[in-house]
């Protein structure tokens, strides 16, 4: 099936995100999938390592352009760019990227959204006010229509594993506090629901992480399991959803584990990141569910330290590349 272009934002220009991108385009350029960069056209040429960068006007010249060139949607910085070091100077045009790619999206000019790592440090000084990108595409598409429960729930897959945030970017310590039934219930139906439309799972299979150790040990060690997440459980069966736990985290990433489920939800953070991490740490995808346009992201960082020295592994981009189309491709079927 052919499909439109993905669009890929550029991040922070003083990142790996541009090294990672030309890799990607190398990589990618013959077999596809296909992708246009939202981006600082000067800044992709000078990180290229030789890659021919063209500037575009659109999707349809992209996917003409693609196989030998780099096609950029010129957004061009007003400042120059010293490779590893973050500026809020940058910021107006990282996040005129992001819309851009977004409304490219909703629009359906583009089939999906890849996002390159930014930097929230520099946006925050520059009055960006969303913990990440996630909340910041809830926000750009709420007006949108969205099959389904909306979200977003944020998974990270890496080989066999797929894990869902209940939260996302809370400090540990207020974590329990914005724990509910509720929540848990949307991101469990949230991940239902995209398992089957997205990753062409029929009858998907979740399990359920537990907050404390020994999955609160009866209420000993805690009690969010007895009042929050087994009723969650007891909704989301109610609501025709196989689901295993609360279970113990210690005992739920292992490889038998893994093959009892298709995707474990994950109260916190960390709790999913360190696995996934562990499993691939090169190749791990962020997917945004719930959203009413496909967005994937690599698992990582803007790398400042190794920034402009040539070091930057694409690896987690081209899986991310390769998996918004994947979902972009079942959405259209």
């Amino acid at each position: 099936m052919t499909i439109a272009p993905l669009a890929l934002s550029a991040g922070d220009p003083a990142g790996i995100g541009p090294e990672i991108i030309a890799k990607a385009w190398t990589a990618l350029r013959w077999e596809g999938p296909p992708f246009m960069v939202v981006g600082d056209a000067r800044s992709l040429a000078a990180a290229g390592s030789g890659v021919r960068v063209r500037t575009v006007t659109g999707p349809a010249e992209a996917m003409d352009l693609f196989p030998t060139a780099l096609p950029v949607l010129d957004v061009p910085l007003l400042s120059p760019v010293i490779a590893g070091q973050a500026s809020s100077t940058h910021a107006a045009q990282i996040i005129r990227c992001i819309e851009t790619g977004a409304g490219l999206a909703l629009s359906g000019s583009v089939s999906g959204l890849v996002t390159a790592p930014i930097a929230k440090a520099p946006l925050y000084e520059a009055g960006f006010a969303f913990p990440g990108h996630t909340e910041f595409l809830a926000e750009l598409t709420a007006g949108a229509p969205c099959e389904g429960l909306r979200g977003p729930v944020m998974m990270l897959a890496a080989g066999n594993l797929r894990a869902t945030l209940v939260t996302i970017h809370k400090a540990l310590n207020d974590v329990s506090a914005a724990l509910s039934v509720e929540a848990i219930v949307t991101a469990g139906m949230v991940t239902h629901q995209a398992l089957k439309r997205d990753f062409g799972i029929a009858h998907p299979r979740l399990a359920l992480a537990a907050l404390n150790p020994h999955a609160g040990e009866g209420g000993a060690l805690g009690r969010e399991e007895i009042e929050i997440i087994e009723p969650a459980a007891r909704v989301l069966r109610d609501l025709g959803v196989e689901v295993m736990g609360p279970a113990p985290a210690d005992t739920l990433f292992h490889a038998e584990a893994r093959a009892r489920y298709d995707a474990v939800l994950c109260m916190y953070h960390d709790q999913a990141l360190i696995p996934v991490k562990m499993l691939d740490f090169w190749g791990g995808v962020n997917v945004s569910l719930g959203l009413p346009i496909v967005r994937t992201s690599p698992d990582h960082g803007t790398g400042f330290d190794i920034a402009g020295r040539g070091l930057a592994r694409a690896d987690s981009l081209i899986a991310a590349i390769r998996m918004a189309a994947q979902i972009a491709a079942r959405r259209a079927a």
